[in-house]
């Protein structure tokens, strides 16, 4: 007998030994299953060795597993969900990473969101390289100047050096708007807006996170031009609210819509507007996109004119607006727990996985029959349902691989449901499990869904209102952030005292700013003071520290 043949024989008579257990009995460890260890059956040294050298390859090839703990070690935590859920794989150039399929699928499915309805408003899709020359980068020497760290350069081409370096965008003002000023001639021309769908790159920085912050990364940037101010702020607010809908309605992230500080607004701009995330097991916010109304400064720099009706001169107001791939790794931090990712049903490209628990002696055949049915019937539905047929893991390992890469339902059918003429659904949010007959099984499965996005974004934002504090005075700020809060404050609104504010609390675990101050802003009473000067306050603000 060959080796070969001689360890896949020892090999079968092991897993015959100990077959897969019910999915009804506790879940097994993905790693090692349980009821191997409970086994109390003697077996050869040769038998054992194989056993454990079997273990041992499994382990290798799947990782599956959480090894750190979600309030124990946050960064860590976060590097082993976005892996081991296949979200991303991590590249030989630092701070890049390839999105996985599964990444992509959200990603594309926001778009799908997105295009359209700015497609509503008249904007149109146009792509621009995504080179730009030395000289035209440094005409606006303000807004380049907030990116001059980061950008990234071409010197060469081969082993010859170029005569001018070429920039590759860190984002496309300076490359789109010399051709702006080519297209519009007279009010007729007006507005232009346009967005493109691209990469950028930023190359300088010394904590790369995956989705988060990386120097690479995808996102939609829209620029528009107006002959009129008013055009200009009311699409700055339409576009927000486009973010607002992809956080909470899709990611089920609560966001706060607001306007950003003078030091913190988009350089070169006149003001910026964002919607900013919070994530409470860091205690830091999160900006997650941005609407920027330009003003006019851009176009005296590439000089975009045009003639109004009554043959008059005028600059155009502008706007740009943007949101990244961040989107997804925001949505990983706020519901991902220590199972995994944890997948909102609206942006999972597989909402529902149904998995077949045969029992020893099963009629395995009709087993797999309804999963595929039931499969079918989902998909018809336009419910995203997958099976896994996979005959070398057992029901256990599969619950828990299933649960690690953030599935929002599960379907299990053994022989007992086929009896009863019942499915069981197990959520992944609450784990709670229910038999439903399959009479009524796309009507209870398009209920669940749903409860499961409210509850994810309930969830979000009951934890999220929880940790913000309202305070006064600057030492309840300064206990607030060691507390890890998001603060809210009476502000005096100037420069000067949020430079100090920052200076302040400067620290190793990163200086307090402002995130926003809120759209909807609560009533300024008389005698409110600013938190850090004592002056009059004029607005009520979030501060904290922030990613």
């Amino acid at each position: 007998m060959r080796l070969s043949t001689f360890l896949l024989f020892s090999l079968t008579k092991l897993r015959c030994a100990f077959p897969f257990t019910s999915s009804r009995s506790k879940v097994q460890n993905p790693l090692i299953s349980s009821n191997l260890k409970e086994r109390n059956t003697s077996f050869s040294s040769l038998s054992l060795s194989l056993l454990f050298a079997k273990k041992k390859e499994v382990k290798k090839e799947t990782k599956l597993g959480m090894t750190v703990k979600k309030d124990d070690n946050f960064g860590e935590w976060y590097s082993e969900v976005v892996v081991h859920s296949e979200m991303i794989e991590y590249y030989d150039i630092s701070g890049c990473y390839i999105l996985r399929p599964q990444a992509m699928s959200i990603w594309e499915t926001l778009q799908a969101f997105f295009d359209p309805e700015i497609k509503k408003m008249g904007i149109k899709n146009a792509y621009f390289p995504l080179f730009v020359t030395e000289n035209v980068l440094q005409k606006e020497k303000d807004h380049i100047e907030g990116f001059a760290p980061e950008v990234a350069w071409v010197t060469k081409s081969g082993k010859s050096d170029l005569e001018v370096p070429i920039a590759i965008r860190p984002t496309s003002e300076t490359v789109m708007y010399p051709y702006f000023a080519k297209w519009i001639r007279g009010h007729r021309d007006l507005p232009l807006k346009l967005n493109q769908w691209c990469n950028v790159v930023r190359w300088e920085f010394s904590n790369p996170t995956p989705f988060i912050r990386s120097r690479e990364f995808l996102w939609q940037e829209g620029h528009t031009a107006f002959a009129t101010k008013e055009e200009a702020d009311q699409e700055v607010l339409e576009i927000l609210e486009l973010y607002r809908r992809v956080y909470e309605e899709y990611l089920a992230v609560p966001v706060i819509k607001g306007r950003k500080s003078e030091l913190e607004k988009f350089a070169g701009g006149l003001y910026t507007t964002s919607v900013e995330a919070f994530i409470p097991h860091t205690g830091r916010g999160i900006q997650g996109a941005t609407s920027h109304c330009l003003g006019q400064n851009f176009a005296k720099m590439f000089q975009i004119n045009f003639e109004d009706d009554k043959g008059e001169k005028g600059m155009v107001w502008q706007n740009s607006w943007a949101y990244s791939s961040r989107t997804i790794g925001v949505m990983v931090m706020v519901h991902g727990d220590d199972k995994g990712l944890v997948l909102p049903p609206k942006v999972a490209s597989v909402q529902v996985m149904v998995i077949p628990v045969p029992y020893k002696d099963a009629d395995t055949t009709a087993i797999k029959a309804a999963c595929e049915s039931t499969v079918k019937e989902l998909n018809t539905a336009a419910v995203r349902a997958d099976l896994d047929t996979r005959e070398n893991y057992s029901p256990g390992w599969k619950y828990s691989h299933w649960e690690m890469k953030g599935i929002p339902l599960r379907i299990e059918i053994g022989p007992r449901d086929l009896e009863k003429s019942q499915v069981r659904l197990v959520r992944r949010d609450t784990g709670a499990k229910v038999d439903v007959p399959m009479t009524e099984l796309v009507e209870k499965v398009q209920k669940i869904l749903l409860s499961i996005q409210e509850n994810l974004f309930n969830t979000a934002k009951e934890k999220r209102d929880a940790c913000i504090e309202k305070v006064h005075t600057w030492d309840e700020f300064t206990t607030a952030l060691n507390n890890k809060k998001l603060i809210f404050a009476p502000w005096c609104d100037e420069k000067e005292v949020e430079e100090d504010a920052k200076a302040r609390t400067k620290g190793d675990h990163g200086a307090a700013k402002t995130l926003c101050s809120p759209l909807d802003q609560p009533e300024i009473t008389e005698g409110t003071v600013c938190f850090a000067s004592g002056k009059p306050a004029k607005k009520w603000t979030y501060w904290g520290r922030s990613y």
